[in-house]
């Protein structure tokens, strides 16, 4: 299996794309960064991208989201309660400026995607695992010894939950009672930041310590 990962240009967001050598076939996770950047990668690594998934659609993950998916013809999933919220826009318009691309006309999904479903690239498949809090449609992928975070769990961190629409307890419920029952040895790759375990986190994440450590 063939995992990459890939900065974003202007809000440090990371960009993966994952593929299957076997097949050729691969898939992008959070289009963070610019077009060009993507398609190199995809070149090199010599992979086709049918499907474009994004964990969440905060602007700095979605940042060249139209042109990916225009300029590969994948299919774009997303979470049934993923959406686009006003303030979302326009902060999207700022990040389009840095990112090339125009998150005021973002593609309309070809899948929406609930927890439990499979994503096949290829012979890979990873499952959706729902982990609101951060947005309402937040996700994770999982499968092969591997999760996709996004921005629910980080190295030693979680995502944000300061503005509109958040939750706090819902991330920490996200997080404690659905990511911290895989394996330890499951490799975390998350939306910002290095990657991590899911052990490391169960015993090194404050945030994870303290929840529980109250019994929440």
């Amino acid at each position: 299996m063939i995992v990459e990962m890939i900065e974003g240009s202007s809000f440090v967001s990371n960009c993966y794309i994952v593929g299957s050598e076997k097949s050729g076939i691969g898939m992008v996770v959070d289009p963070s960064t610019r077009l060009r950047n993507i398609l190199r990668a995809t070149r090199r690594l010599e992979l086709s991208i049918s499907i474009v998934v994004v964990t969440h659609t905060h602007p700095d993950h979605v940042g060249s989201l139209t042109q990916v998916v225009e300029a590969t013809e994948a299919e774009f999933l997303v979470h049934e309660r993923e959406e686009i919220s006003g303030l979302m826009q326009s902060l999207g318009r700022v990040v389009g400026m840095f990112q090339g691309g125009d998150l005021r006309r973002l593609p309309r999904p070809d899948r929406i995607l609930r927890d439990g479903d499979v994503i096949k690239i290829g012979e890979l498949e990873f499952s959706v695992i729902y982990t609101p809090g951060h947005t309402a449609g937040g996700i994770c992928l999982y499968g092969h010894g591997i999760l996709f975070s996004g921005d629910t769990l980080f190295y030693q961190g979680v995502g944000r939950t300061d503005m509109p629409g958040m939750s706090h307890s819902r991330l920490m419920n996200s997080i404690v009672k659905t990511l911290m029952s895989l394996p330890d040895e499951t490799k975390v790759y998350p939306g910002h930041g290095p990657s991590t375990t899911i052990g490391w986190e169960r015993n090194y994440n404050p945030f994870v310590r303290e929840w529980l450590r109250s019994g929440r």
